[in-house]
């Protein structure tokens, strides 16, 4: 149905309405809608309807002649609720009726005379009547030819009476059509015309903006109620005519969204080839179809609706509702839609595809007609017969952990340490399974077994112990487990007294079959089992002998495993040894240590040193590289890129015709130097680290003896090396895939690892890893672990966190963080936390420098000494693994510029000279933290760390403990707040942690502090504590138990 809404023109001549009425054939319009021919008011009210009205017939006569004679259906206007108040209707009738005035009543006036009659349509029996009186009258009216009604104010009569006088009317003239003008009524009006019997109904699209909500909700409400008629413009408004942009979209939406849709003043349209009709999108289906809009998405002026006929595909509507601008639309968009089982074609019939939406033009309305996706089916080759389905396996083993990716890369653990893993295994149906934990070191022939115990949810847990340095394989296997199931049942039904001879006999006969399939000992022990059952004649007595753990131990040994499963994956764990995850490093250059600017510094004057590092508490001494330095392109004081004569140069930038990676600088005493370095650091309990830095001074040795093993430009140059902002001019990197790199550099690269580990060096701080390939790390340390899995890598890679985990992946032990910027409570809690979960626990260890010869924190600059004691205080209590360059423990943070990290007159360009204390220095600091981390377990990983309610942003507070485990058998946890502000106190209230101990809020518990040893107790869970910048940070022991 197509109608074209002539009602404001009734006022036309008849040579105006036939040019309107041939201009709606022209659009496509098959029925016509003019006003009630009989006299009535502005609003629709007849004045008169029982009224004997020549003039109007004759009007109604010539419309339907000329409607006739264009193919066109006539409907009138029509309006029952109301007449007016003159009517011989009302007098003939009047309690039918409610009189009133239309005009607003004056006070100052006589009361004016009743010009409206209003129908008590309320009232059953005056309602009756009146729809009783409308059918005859209606009747009349549609055999003089007449299609149908628009009707007006709809909801002021009940769907009830419509019902009753439309089934009358209908009944007499099947093909009379009611349509209910509805546009502008609220939901509950529209939902109170339900059961009237309205052919259709009018949508209010024509008010539409194309974004609102309320338009979907309407037509919800008006598909319960009736076919729609979507209207194209206010009939009532034509002074109002929408722009043509605007005029285009309504017909385009109205065919695409209506049972039927309206327009309206045809005249006023361009010629019928380019006519609003003309603009209409065809639309896939047939539209007297029942249509259900369903809004897909709405986002700023794209609006997506999905059209859906009743048993026919859906189509999609796309619109622009911005009438100035264009809008992309990505064709990935568009295929979500409708969902995965569809495609689209455009106008043009061709699939969408990928980002091929395209863009709509402003105020675009398009429409995809969606047709069956040809659904991907699997080749012949790629169907598992039955056979080979049956064969796979039926335990289901899942979420093993711990893991690193799925077992692609080991854990990380400490000889002497229990792994605990678990994983989820079940099977189909209700019967036992047995899971099994197998594991064995790297060089072992034969697997060790230990059964898993079940925690519920299908979840199971085994564990078994690291004994010995270097690489562990653990499997999980699992298997239905026939007795385990059997036995259950027997206990079962002895236990409900259900037991039945055939129950012991199908168990005896599991016995007896695991006794034919066993060899030994345990053949003849269940031989003895199945004699003992044998001899008694009452089932209960072979029951309780079935039931007894010595039959269900030897059951388990005879088992055969039906169906056993094994999960794909091998896992591998890395035992290392302590000092991989807790150790202290002090940094130093062995140039600086001999007390003279004039001196260049030896290992032997390192010596000297040793005992002050030591007694501080540090267990491991560092040195960058040890190597000769370079002549070529050497910097100078403070990064100048010329060094003045005399100057050391970088020891970054490794190489010149003394040597390369495997020698030893001259000034600093030669190798045999550093054998005494590190005779001597072992004595002192310290272990050596030495710094691996792949890159070449311009003169290394290598550059001429292997010039395949870098990238040259075309003038014979070979870049220098650079890392944004920062200039090396006196370094040249290695190619690893150079023409003749593979494999020569990479082995000459690990012989050199291999050489400092036979000189005693098991720790290594490697520069930059990240900016070598991922898999010749892998490699390395595989080759050197394999040998010496002692050795340890640290990994000095700042960069993003994928890259940094990756590195921990492929078998660094260790490895420098984010913590050198981590300053304010929230982020520095979302770091810690974010190490303690997920792959990162499982592999990263975090190495907390809190400062290096490349990085003088803009905080330390800032702070002074209470700045140096929050750093110190946040390393040693937040990881096992911790270190400082020397000057730190000075307060020494002086910027070669203000707000640079770099220091003033840095070491990594000349020498200079370190006294072992200064006024004002935390050296005393130091060494009671590094003792506390010595003493309690807690302070020695990051992990077991958990952050509690400190009412201040700048108290952080924490607890430590070794593992939830240990924590509910000891009863004890060690609790940790630093403040955050090196300039002034800090007060927060605290929440203590009664709860992890085992306690209610209200108890009391025995506190120690481990500063200065003093023990008291808390009593309840809230405190308040003060921190001062002269020591800004506190450290508590927790005890549950007897409080003094």
């Amino acid at each position: 149905m197509h109608v074209c809404l002539l009602s404001p023109l009734s006022n036309l001549d008849p040579a105006a309405l036939e040019a309107a009425m041939a201009a709606a054939q022209a659009n496509g319009c098959d029925h016509v809608v003019l006003p009630n021919p009989f006299a009535h008011d502005p609003q629709g009210r007849l004045a008169d309807p029982a009224a004997d009205d020549a003039a109007g017939d004759a009007q109604l006569q010539q419309w339907l002649a000329l409607a006739h004679k264009h193919g066109l259906k006539l409907l009138v206007d029509l309006r029952i609720d109301e007449i007016g108040g003159g009517s011989r209707l009302l007098q003939e009738h009047p309690h039918w009726f409610r009189a009133r005035t239309s005009a607003l009543p004056d006070p100052r006036a006589q009361r004016a005379a009743p010009d409206i009659a209003q129908g008590r349509f309320a009232y059953a029996e005056e309602g009756a009547g009146l729809a009783q009186w409308w059918s005859v009258r209606l009747r009349d009216w549609l055999r003089g030819g007449l299609a149908g009604f628009r009707v007006l104010q709809p909801q002021r009569v009940p769907a009830a009476l419509w019902g009753s006088l439309i089934a009358d009317v209908q009944t007499q003239v099947p093909a009379a059509a009611f349509l209910a003008w509805t546009p502008g009524l609220g939901l509950a009006a529209l939902r109170s015309l339900h059961g009237a019997g309205f052919d259709a109904a009018f949508s209010s699209l024509a008010w539409w903006d194309g974004r609102g909500s309320w338009f979907f909700d309407e037509d919800v409400a008006l598909r319960s109620l009736a076919h729609r008629v979507v209207a194209t413009i206010d009939p009532d408004a034509p002074s109002d005519a929408p722009p043509p942009l605007q005029r285009t979209q309504r017909v385009r939406l109205a065919a695409a969204f209506g049972d039927a849709w309206a327009i309206a003043e045809p005249t006023a349209l361009p010629a019928p080839t380019d006519t609003d009709a003309d603009e209409a999108p065809t639309i896939p289906v047939d539209t007297t179809h029942d249509l259900r809009l369903r809004p897909l998405l709405r986002d700023g002026a794209l609006t997506a609706v999905a059209v859906e006929p009743l048993g026919a595909a859906p189509w999609l509507v796309l619109l622009n509702s911005d009438h100035d601008h264009l809008l992309p639309v990505p064709g990935s968009a568009l295929l979500r839609l409708l969902g995965d089982s569809e495609s689209l074609l455009s106008d043009q019939g061709e699939p969408i595809q990928g980002d091929q939406g395209g863009t709509l033009e402003a105020g675009e309305v398009r429409v995809y007609r969606s047709v069956p996706a040809r659904p991907v089916l699997a080749s012949a080759r790629a169907r598992t017969p039955a056979d080979v389905a049956a064969a796979a396996a039926r335990i289901c083993i899942e979420t093993v952990t711990p893991s690193v990716d799925d077992g692609r890369f080991p854990v990380k653990r400490t000889v002497g340490d229990r792994i605990c893993v678990e994983a989820d295994a079940f099977c189909d149906g209700h019967d036992r399974i047995a899971v099994a934990l197998l594991w064995r070191a790297a060089d072992a022939r034969t697997w060790s077994t230990a059964p898993m115990r079940a925690l519920g949810n299908d979840r199971w847990r085994g564990e078994f112990p690291l004994e010995r340095l270097g690489r562990y394989e653990f499997r999980i296997e699992a298997w239905r487990d026939i007795f385990a199931t059997t036995h259950a049942d027997l206990e079962k039904k002895r236990a409900a007294g259900t037991l039945l001879s055939v129950d012991v006999q199908e168990a005896l006969a599991q016995v007896e079959a695991a006794r034919a399939r066993s060899r030994g000992p345990l053949a003849a022990r269940l031989k003895a089992i199945v004699a003992r059952i044998t001899r008694s004649e009452d089932p209960l007595a072979r029951a309780e002998i079935l039931l007894e753990p010595g039959t269900a131990e030897a059951m388990a040994r005879a088992d055969d495993k039906p169906f056993r499963t094994e999960y794909p994956m091998t896992f591998r764990v890395e035992a290392e040894r302590r000092g991989a995850h807790f150790s202290s490093w002090y940094e130093l250059f062995p140039r600086s240590q001999s007390g003279d600017l004039a001196r260049h510094g030896t290992f032997d004057d390192v010596i000297t040193r040793l005992p002050h590092i030591r007694a501080m508490g540090f267990d491991v001494l560092y040195m960058p590289p040890i190597h000769p330095i370079g002549e070529k392109n050497r910097k100078g004081r403070n990064n100048a890129v010329t060094a003045q004569p005399g100057e050391p140069g970088s020891p970054y930038a490794i190489g010149s015709a003394e040597g390369g990676h495997t020698e030893v600088h001259a000034e600093l005493g030669g190798l045999d130097g550093f054998r005494r370095l590190r005779a001597a650091a072992a004595a002192q309990g310290l272990e050596l680290a030495l710094d691996f830095a792949i890159q070449c001074a311009p003169d290394h040795p290598w550059l001429r003896e292997h010039p395949d093993w870098f990238t040259w430009r075309a003038d014979g140059s070979i870049p220098y090396a650079e890392n944004p902002p920062k200039k090396y001019q006196d370094i040249v990197n290695v190619d690893f895939y150079a023409s003749g790199a593979v494999p020569e550099l990479w082995n000459a690269l690990r012989d050199a690892v291999l050489f400092w580990v036979n000189e005693g060096v098991h720790l290594f701080r490697v520069d930059n890893p990240h900016t070598k390939p991922f898999t010749f790390w892998e490699w390395l340390i595989a080759e050197v672990r394999g040998r010496h899995p002692q050795v340890v890598f640290l990994s000095e890679a700042f960069t993003r966190p994928k890259p940094m985990y990756r590195l921990a992946k492929v078998g660094f032990s260790q490895s420098y963080t984010y913590f050198t910027w981590r300053q304010h409570k929230a982020e520095l809690q979302a770091y810690i936390e974010e190490l303690n979960a997920g792959t990162p626990r499982e592999c990263f260890r975090p190495h907390f420098f809190v400062n290096t010869p490349d990085i003088n924190p803009v905080f330390l600059q800032q702070s002074g000494r209470g700045g140096h004691l929050i750093r110190a205080a946040l390393a040693t209590t937040l990881s096992g693994l911790w270190g400082m360059y020397q000057g730190f423990e000075l307060c020494e943070a002086t910027p070669l510029a203000p707000g640079k990290e770099e220091y003033l007159d840095s070491e990594k360009y000349q020498l200079r000279v370190w006294p072992e204390r200064a006024p004002g220095d935390i050296v005393d600091e130091i060494t009671r933290l590094n003792l506390l981390r010595r003493q309690h377990p807690e302070l020695q990983s990051h992990l077991g760390t958990r952050f509690y309610l400190a009412h201040n942003d700048q108290v952080l507070y924490f607890g430590k403990f070794l593992d939830d485990a240990h924590l509910a058998r000891s009863r004890s946890l060690v609790l940790v707040a630093i403040s955050l502000d090196p300039h002034a106190a800090q007060e927060a209230q605290i929440e203590v942690p009664l709860w992890e101990l085992g306690l209610p809020d209200h108890a009391s518990v025995a506190v120690q502090d481990l500063w200065d040893g003093h023990a008291f107790a808390w009593h309840g869970k809230q405190h308040t504590i003060r921190l001062d910048p002269s020591r800004p940070f506190s450290l508590w022991r927790l005890r549950a138990g007897a409080t003094s």
